[in-house]
């Protein structure tokens, strides 16, 4: 997002070993403090006589499940490691006054500011969920403006009318597209594949661009270069179908996800407007 974005949980915050990766960083509930619970069965331990409480590891593994990454029982036990080796080196800052200064106190607002945050943006999803059939509005939206013939375009992309017509020339005199898109092409992505393109709906380019790739049949180019904002282009077309889309179950979650996102937008340029700023 361009805007506040989700300050979520990850692993980095946290700090345990997995099998094979160190993760750093500490439960940031734990930052801010839980109350120790005096029921053994309530800690995960207890570190030169301060219990440290099993509400940490609830914490850390409800943040996880809540990113979808669920942790699994070995997983758990490394966790419960890393939380009480983090007790012990916080207890160690602690007795240094290292909790005094005003760096440790900027980085315990923050921290407040990211979990309150996070938990505003969670709370706001939980009571607006996106509906099946909103998402299928969504996916509908995207078939109509997908449907249709699909392109495998190739291009080579100059700067000047000139070098496309040279090109233009070279090729009808048997020089090999690919060739010269990999090294006369100032399209970075599509050169270094030959001018490949992939395939793509005729929407996806500029006007253009377009009108005049949909005019070619398979296996035919542009006898002249085409004109657009990014410079001069020579077209080649290399096979023509109708459109491939996926069927709305196989892109449901993609769009969900897109629709909250839009939906957390919308609420943060919300908030961002009704707040009083000085």
């Amino acid at each position: 997002m361009k805007s506040l974005v989700y300050i979520s949980f990850t692993d980095k915050q946290f700090g345990f070993r997995m099998k094979k990766q160190l993760l750093s960083g500490l439960v940031a509930a734990a930052l801010l403090g839980s109350a120790a619970l005096p029921a053994v069965a309530q800690n995960i331990g207890v570190v030169n006589g301060k219990p440290v409480p099993s509400s940490l590891l609830k914490t850390f593994k409800e943040q996880m499940e809540r990113s979808g990454r669920p942790v699994s029982a070995e997983q758990e036990g490394q966790i419960k490691e890393a939380i009480i080796e983090r007790e012990i080196y916080a207890q160690a800052a602690k007795a240094q006054g290292l909790d005094a200064t005003e760096s440790f106190k900027g980085q315990l607002e923050l921290a407040r500011q990211g979990i309150l945050t996070q938990e505003l943006f969670a709370a706001y999803e939980k009571a607006h969920p996106i509906s099946d059939a909103a998402a299928k509005a969504e996916y509908d939206k995207f078939v109509a403006t997908n449907q249709g013939k699909e392109y495998h375009a190739f291009h080579i992309l100059v700067d000047s009318e000139d070098k496309a017509k040279a090109l233009i020339a070279q090729i009808k005199k048997g020089a090999k597209f690919e060739d010269l898109a990999k090294k006369e092409s100032k399209d970075p992505g599509s050169g270094q594949r030959g001018g490949d393109l992939d395939w793509g709906n005729a929407a996806n380019y500029v006007p253009e661009f377009s009108e005049a790739m949909t005019k070619l049949k398979k296996g035919q180019m542009t006898d002249t270069p085409v004109k657009t904002q990014f410079g001069y282009h020579i077209i080649r077309v290399d096979d023509v179908r109708e459109a491939q889309l996926p069927k709305f179950e196989e892109v449901k979650p993609q769009i969900e996800q897109q629709l909250r996102q839009q939906q957390i937008q919308k609420y943060q340029q919300e908030l961002r407007e009704k707040a009083k700023v000085e």
